[in-house]
């Protein structure tokens, strides 16, 4: 299972709508974040004002941080590897980073989940059914 960990810059939530002025590309990213747990990809996010141990326990956002200081921010990691340093990545990039397809699943229904009350063999709707119209 693929794992996803963004490393934010000291504010005050993730989202950044509680601040003065709105950033529209943090709730498009909370957003996008959303959108890669629903893909059964494991996702941690950490704010360096709110949780400064775990960039310090990482090795390789603290070299980045050693290296850049806080202009690496944000950091975005897959599986340990950097994809992505200084800005949000836009859901395209997280996909593609992740190995994900952005194209929506199309269940399409076998005869053995099909709608029950329509499979009497000679078609007849079910006596107060409403799915089959």
């Amino acid at each position: 299972m693929k794992k996803l960990e963004v490393y934010d810059p000291p504010m005050c939530c993730s989202t950044g709508i509680c601040g003065p002025k709105v950033d529209p590309v943090l709730p498009r990213f909370a957003s996008d974040l959303e959108w890669v747990k629903g893909q059964s990809v494991v996702v941690a996010r950490f704010n360096l004002a709110q949780q400064p141990m775990a960039f310090a326990e990482n090795a390789t956002v603290r070299d980045a941080l050693e290296q850049e200081d806080v202009a690496c921010l944000p950091l975005v990691l897959v599986d340990g590897m950097i994809v992505c340093r200084g800005a949000y990545p836009t859901r395209e990039a997280l996909a593609a980073s992740l190995g994900l397809s952005l194209s929506p699943k199309t269940l399409v229904p076998d005869d053995a989940r099909s709608c029950r009350c329509c499979a009497s063999s000679m078609g007849d709707k079910v006596q107060g059914s409403s799915c089959c119209g």
